[in-house]
């Protein structure tokens, strides 16, 4: 079985009776009489981060993949708790010591607190994050649109590209491999956003399995498809000389995961107040596709214009 197999045969009839829990089919739990925001993620060594060479990058890539959760659902992040498990090997004064100073310096760059947590003693090294915000309503999954315009913010695959080039997979100059990892340790997050996605955003995900992965999860409840052109889907430039000089395919990199751009369903008649308010915050956005009937199944269009087939949509915890 995969995770949400098991969600739905053993634990969706425990969420029954409970709105707030939103069938256990988004990434929150909303409790909008409280105004009430919370996410839960958990972090496992080797599945999740690929090494603990660099305790204060791992743990800014996790706090920052875990508040990306609310930030996509338009909901500044404001607490955190934060819980970990390891030994005397990778919980080393040092590590520590970098580790708190990480958590310092994410805390001012976005605004948010520690509020609680737990150490525990275990041969296996992972850690849990809840965040927690305050809004009066959040953008729900499972709310998209026949016609509606398919969007992404910034660039995808520079991170699944640092993951290669860490697991030695991609060797490039000294200079690239800083610039690709460094996008694969500290995704940037538009915290500026979450005040404005409500003016416009139907529906909307952070991008973390994959794109296509997730785009598959954003409508898994409703009765629609989506056509995705890969030429439009952003990518940097730097990666975009890589894939030619390697002769690498687009598609492979775009699909892995990891980038925490927020991935957006809207009305077309949306269109010009999107393009403003993403050039006014200096942030950019991509039209990537369009949300179509259930009378046709979703098709990934390549460059060429012809429909293409992809084996791995992204990641998937299978048990």
């Amino acid at each position: 079985m995969h995770e949400f197999d098991i969600i739905k045969k053993y634990f969706s009839n425990l969420s029954l009776g409970n709105k707030n829990s939103l069938n256990l089919n988004d990434d929150v739990f909303f409790d909008k009489k409280k105004k009430l925001v919370i996410s839960v993620d958990t972090y496992v060594y080797k599945s999740h981060f690929f090494d603990f060479k660099k305790p204060h990058l791992v743990i800014k890539k996790i706090l920052r993949s875990s508040i990306s959760d609310l930030i996509c659902k338009g909901v500044k992040p404001k607490y955190y708790f934060i819980s970990g498990s390891g030994n005397k090997k990778t919980f080393t004064k040092l590590n520590l010591n970098r580790i708190s100073f990480s958590l310092k310096q994410e805390q001012k760059k976005f605004g948010i607190y520690l509020s609680g947590g737990d150490t525990v003693f275990s041969n296996k090294l992972s850690f849990t994050i809840t965040s927690v915000g305050f809004s009066d309503n959040i953008i729900f999954r499972n709310n998209a649109k026949i016609n509606d315009d398919i969007y992404v913010s910034g660039n995808l695959g520079d991170s699944h590209t640092g993951l290669k080039i860490l697991k030695k997979d991609i060797l490039l100059s000294k200079h690239l491999s800083k610039y690709f990892v460094r996008k694969y340790y500290l995704p940037e997050l538009h915290l500026d956003l979450t005040k404005k996605l409500h003016n416009f955003v139907n529906t909307s995900i952070d991008i973390s399995d994959g794109l296509f992965a997730d785009l598959d999860k954003l409508i898994n409840k409703q009765n629609l498809s989506y056509k995705i052109h890969l030429a439009d889907v952003p990518i940097s430039k730097k990666l975009k000389d890589m894939l030619l000089e390697k002769k690498l395919k687009k598609i492979d990199f775009i699909s892995r995961g990891d980038d925490y751009q927020i991935l957006f369903t809207a009305s077309k008649k949306k269109a010009r107040i999107i393009k403003r308010t993403f050039k006014s915050l200096g942030i950019k956005v991509s039209k990537i596709g369009k949300i179509c009937s259930s009378n046709q199944k979703s098709q990934i269009i390549d460059e060429k214009g012809n429909k293409t087939n992809i084996k791995n949509k992204g990641y998937l915890h299978k048990f």
